[in-house]
């Protein structure tokens, strides 16, 4: 049985964009990979290269548009296809959390750090358009 984990998403499954930036959407950039288990929904990894890549969830539906973007190379040389969501302003989003499974339970507390991450890069949501301060601006 195929481990649809590791399937990548295939960008003619979402309409592809062209044009202006659509209005009342904010982008967000990484590598798509199809739900594993919710057909309407898609998982993104935002910063997949990065120290701290963020896996997020959205639905489908809530995706405007798309671009693709260049792609990234990890340190084997490996091609990492890349791609500017535009998600609809009111959307609701899943940000996925590590913690450790032990007696007590270890919380990674990252939701902290991935919210004051965007607010540097000038992400979605932050107030700030420029996207300047910090490595992360690609990812925009």
């Amino acid at each position: 049985m195929k481990n649809v984990y590791l399937e990548a998403l295939p960008l003619k499954d979402i309409a592809k964009y062209s044009g202006g930036k659509p209005k009342d959407a904010l982008p967000f950039a990484g590598y798509p990979r199809q739900h594993p288990s919710e057909k309407n929904k898609l998982i993104l990894v935002y910063d997949p290269l990065g120290s701290h890549p963020t896996i997020m969830e959205f639905k489908f539906d809530d995706v405007l548009s798309v671009e693709e973007i260049p792609s990234a190379v990890t340190e084997a040389g490996e091609g990492i296809p890349l791609i500017r969501l535009w998600i609809r302003k009111g959307a609701h989003g899943v940000i996925l959390e590590p913690f450790e499974v032990d007696s007590p339970m270890k919380f990674a507390n990252r939701s902290i750090e991935i919210r004051e991450r965007f607010m540097r890069a000038g992400a979605p949501g932050s107030g700030s358009a420029s996207g300047t301060g910090s490595e992360n601006r690609a990812f925009m």
